[in-house]
This record gives C-alpha cells, sequence and structure tokens, in this order.
C-alpha cells in the first residue's frame, strides 16, 4: 500500500485560525492567568503557536495520553505515558489538543483532571471530527470541523509519521 496525503488546511489557513483562537481565548481569560496543558504530541505544534499569540498570562504543562498507538482506531482504552508535573489546584486550566474524534480520549483525560481541583477548566483543540463521537464531550473552542477522515500533519501523525508536514492532509491509502 502506497500512502498519499492530500491537503486540506495549508499552513497559512491554520495560523490565521489559530490567531483567531488566541484572540478569542484572551478576550475569555482577560484578567487571568490561563493554564494551559498540553496533550502530547500531536498537539505540540498547536499548542506552542497558540501561546505565543495568547495575550494573557500563560502557564503551561504537559501530559502523553493516547488511545490510537500505531492504528488508525482509537482503542478505547486511554494509556497515560506522562502525568502532569503540577499540581491543577485553583487554576484555570485549558486543555490543548490536536483532534477530537470519538471524545474517548479526552472525556477520560478531563474526568482525571477535573478531580484535581481547578477553578475552571475549557477544551481547545485544532481539528474536531464530530461525525465519529462516541462519547459527548463539551469543546470550547475548535480550530477546524473536519470530516471523517484520517488526519496528519501539523503534529498529527500516523505511525509517528507526517507529524512535520507543515500543513494538515487527509491521508489515503491506495493500492499500488
Amino acid at each position: 500500500m502506497k500512502e498519499v496525503v492530500h491537503e486540506l488546511f495549508s499552513e497559512e489557513q491554520i495560523n490565521k485560525r489559530i490567531a483567531e483562537l488566541a484572540e478569542q481565548i484572551s478576550r475569555d481569560y482577560s484578567g487571568k492567568t490561563v493554564h494551559m496543558v498540553c496533550i502530547l504530541r500531536g498537539s505540540v505544534f498547536f499548542f506552542t503557536e497558540l501561546a505565543k499569540k495568547i495575550t494573557v498570562p500563560v502557564t503551561m504543562d504537559f501530559m502523553a495520553a493516547s488511545s490510537y498507538g500505531d492504528s488508525t482506531e482509537s482503542s478505547g482504552s486511554l494509556e497515560v505515558r506522562k502525568d502532569l508535573d503540577d499540581p491543577l489546584d485553583n487554576l484555570d486550566v485549558l486543555v490543548v489538543e490536536d483532534i477530537i474524534d470519538s471524545g474517548n480520549t479526552l472525556s477520560k483525560i478531563k474526568k482525571m483532571l477535573m478531580g484535581r481541583h481547578a477553578a475552571s477548566f475549557k477544551v481547545c483543540t485544532l481539528l474536531d471530527k464530530p461525525a465519529r463521537r462516541e462519547t459527548e464531550v463539551e469543546v470550547d473552542y475548535v480550530g477546524f470541523q473536519v470530516p471523517d477522515k484520517f488526519m496528519v500533519g501539523y503534529g498529527l501523525d500516523y505511525a509517528q509519521r507526517y507529524r512535520n508536514l507543515p500543513y494538515i492532509g487527509e491521508l489515503e491509502f491506495v493500492k499500488e
């Protein structure tokens, strides 16, 4: 099988949308410090660009969690490979995700983090794939809504490949 990536969102479109999200987040957190939690690894490109554009004070932490492994389908079970370094007590937490599809991973992360006594809890995702939703989750900030296709680029991967693409595309498997 040959892998082909079809561009859906250019680097320019992504940068423009991130600036819009940062502006909205900055307004919503006016007078506060936003504690950003990056869900590694896929969110790292989005997370850093978003953080640079937010105008209110920012603190940050990182969590590595996945339900995909090297597959294009979610396993349904959450594997936390790296937990947060700092407590969330009384912080205004913004979880930053690369993509939300089934909602299972985010639902489990949210339940786990909500028990850590944050002052508030919101979610920002670069991509939202509602057609795949199995578990309803509230998403406060959405970059782009995408069809039920497998996305790569701008941090999103397939078996650890394609993360470094400067755009977001659909991965297609083509018989040779």
